[in-house]
């Protein structure tokens, strides 16, 4: 998938004016938040972070934050910083409206600096001081212009999803907050060890999580960033993401199934996964359309949605366990 718009000439001169501008407003020294000096790093910068593409160094402490990767606008709420520019979640679900962010956001709007493609002449207008792609599978391309524009943190891995722990300790480093990373980290951590002490007939038994879209069932694997509620409540999901073909989809007879993106009767119509033993025995969980809630948080799995998941979801998966 090219990141790189339209207009690409017109979009780097936006992009090069604002580094311009970024470098005069340094040279001004006036009202930044270090002081009348302006010079000094803030304690704990500069700060260097490894990433698919390299390294990046943060020199001083960011104030104007533009995130853009699919869920990192969330693990920035969480360390308590709301970013100026997000890009889109993409698919049904609005999450300007996502019930678990709202108290971080405090009424504030982030602009949008794109969906599919990242709008690189966006960001380049709200002259960042720095970006956040650590979920944002940009390619080294995106990467290089971005850099240009304010240091950038990429994919820790390129094209593969850091769990949730990883990213939020990422970006605690590059916002100046270590610390406090790893007690967001520890507290979302007691939540899942708490639901697992409450539920203990989760452990060892697994689960297929499937995911229905345009027809086609995908049973979603630990490459996915959508599973990490059902490991982390301690239930067993296969390694790797699959579509399976109507022939395969007796795999999702499981012990138990969560199913995604369409509502029950949608699942029900087809007569394979309606036969399904696991359903038959009521051992299905259905979490929801592409456009609900829990869809959404699932999908951001941070650390501000992640709770929220499983206050929905685990009542329903005890019920699931609780019949097998």
């Amino acid at each position: 998938m090219s990141l790189v718009p339209a207009g690409a000439t017109t979009r780097l001169l936006g992009a090069l004016a604002a580094v311009l501008a970024l470098v005069l407003a340094g040279c001004g020294g006036g009202g930044d938040e270090q002081g009348s000096g302006g010079s000094a790093p803030a304690p704990g910068f500069p700060v260097t972070i490894p990433h698919a593409f390299g390294q990046t160094t943060v020199p001083t402490k960011p104030t104007r934050v533009v995130t853009v990767g699919y869920n990192d606008a969330d693990f920035a709420l969480a360390l308590g910083t709301v970013p100026v520019g997000v890009r889109d979640f993409i698919g049904a679900f609005d999450e300007t409206t996502r019930p678990w962010a709202q108290q971080a956001l405090n009424g504030a709007r982030p602009e949008m600096v794109g969906g599919n493609e990242i709008d690189i002449e966006k960001v380049a207008s709200l002259q960042p001081d720095l970006i956040l792609g650590v979920y944002s599978y940009m390619d080294r391309a995106t990467y290089d212009r971005l850099s240009q524009i304010a240091p950038t943190v990429a994919d820790p891995v390129e094209n593969v999803a850091a769990p949730w722990q990883e990213q939020t300790r990422i970006t605690a480093r590059a916002l100046g907050v270590p610390e406090r990373g790893e007690q967001v980290v520890g507290d979302v951590e007691r939540r899942f060890a708490d639901a697992r002490t409450a539920n203990p007939q989760f452990a060892g038994k697994n689960i297929a999580v499937a995911l229905v879209a345009s027809g086609e069932y995908n049973l979603l694997g630990r490459d996915d960033a959508r599973t990490q509620v059902f490991t982390g409540l301690g239930l067993g999901v296969q390694e790797t993401t699959e579509t399976l073909s109507t022939e395969q989809l007796g795999r999702l007879d499981q012990q138990g199934v969560a199913v995604l993106g369409v509502p029950p009767q949608v699942a029900l119509s087809n007569p394979l996964f309606a036969n399904l033993g696991a359903v038959r025995a009521n051992r299905v969980a259905f979490l929801g359309d592409e456009a609900s809630p829990v869809a959404g948080a699932l999908g951001f799995s941070s650390p501000l949605s992640l709770p929220y998941a499983l206050d929905q979801i685990t009542p329903e998966l005890a019920r699931v366990y609780g019949t097998t």
